[in-house]
């Protein structure tokens, strides 16, 4: 998809990640609604954004994704704006081990209802142009750590609900390719989380395993995910794709197909 002209939608992006999506999608010719729960930052980094693109370009919404209601009144108020809607990238996420249900809400209900109602707008069958859905998980949707379980479970949902939304699509004919974003480590507030034990809980005791993992693995910028994010928006070919980001490059995992599991010995 080539992205002059196109109209985004990117969530939790008042910093962090989200942000820098944001930014490589305005540098690319897009016009950007962007979310975060935090209206302080959002006015921040909309300053940013107009002085770099101009104040037409970019769009700044206070949303909570975990509310229905708010989502829903971010998706009119862009069309409303920029009179279509053509890319989703659900990136807003939480950390919290205590309160797990809040995890749950935002990291895979928060996706779930995102990618539902951008397809109200952008399936073809209601007269949308098609579009792309980039969902944001992470490394732990396809791996675990000890120390954030409900994180890695949101992270995991997020991954199978992408992959049979993409199957799904594609056979109703959307015209809307769903693709999954798989980053390690990347240098956000969020890592400051793992070792909070207010978010932790119990699992602060294992603290040291995300400590391990950060001096193995190493450390990306946003701005390296976000290269990647817009490599899956431009290639056509990737439907239900998960790409996995790291430190020391990218590359699309390979699933098992059914066929495969089914001759799997046990």
């Amino acid at each position: 998809m080539a992205l002059d002209g196109k109209v985004a939608v990117v969530t939790g992006a008042a910093r962090g990640l989200g942000k820098a999506i944001t930014e490589i999608l305005l540098k690319n010719g897009a016009k950007v609604a962007f979310l975060d729960v935090s209206e302080k930052e959002g006015k921040a980094a909309k300053a940013t954004f107009d002085a770099e693109f101009g104040a037409g370009r970019t769009l700044f919404l206070a949303c909570d994704v975990s509310s229905e209601q708010s989502l829903k009144d971010v998706f009119q108020k862009t069309v409303q704006r920029f009179g279509r809607l053509d890319i989703l990238c659900n990136n807003a996420a939480t950390v919290d081990e205590v309160n797990w249900e809040t995890t749950i809400e935002v990291n895979l209900k928060g996706v779930v209802r995102g990618t539902y109602m951008a397809l109200e707008h952008m399936k073809k069958q209601n007269g949308g142009r098609g579009g792309v859905i980039i969902n944001v998980a992470s490394i732990l949707g396809l791996t675990e750590l000890s120390s954030i379980p409900i994180y890695t479970a949101s992270k995991h949902g997020v991954v199978g609900f992408s992959r049979a939304m993409a199957e799904a699509s594609a056979a109703a004919g959307y015209g809307v390719r769903i693709c999954i974003l798989c980053p390690t480590l990347v240098r956000t507030d969020m890592l400051n989380t793992l070792q909070n034990k207010d978010k932790l809980g119990e699992y602060i005791t294992l603290k040291h395993v995300a400590e391990d993992r950060i001096q193995s693995g190493g450390m990306m910028e946003p701005s390296d995910v976000a290269m990647a994010c817009l490599q899956m928006l431009l290639d056509d070919s990737k439907n239900g794709a998960a790409l996995i980001v790291s430190a020391t490059g990218s590359a699309y995992t390979k699933f098992p197909t059914v066929e495969e599991l089914h001759h799997t010995p046990l």
